[in-house]
């Protein structure tokens, strides 16, 4: 039975894409260029106003991967 291999694009939140953005060490604008969108369409994925989908997730995806980003959202346990 084939199971369906879970969406890397539903990962993409605001918090993941100014991550990524910060990892790389750019601005709202430098990253825009990088992706080929609007400054505007960086802040609004990062501000949560639109989440990245399609072709631009996938684009995320290639570029958290060569930039060898990991992100991890899960609460931090207190010792």
């Amino acid at each position: 039975m084939n199971t369906p291999k879970p969406s890397k694009s539903a990962a993409w939140d605001g918090a993941r894409v100014q991550a990524l953005r910060r990892h790389l060490g750019l601005t709202q604008q430098e990253f825009s260029e990088r992706l080929g969108t609007r400054q505007q369409t960086i802040s609004e994925w990062e501000t949560g106003q639109y989440r990245p989908r399609g072709t631009s997730a996938r684009l995320l995806s290639l570029v958290a991967e060569q930039a060898s980003f990991t992100y991890d959202a899960s609460p931090r346990k207190k010792p």
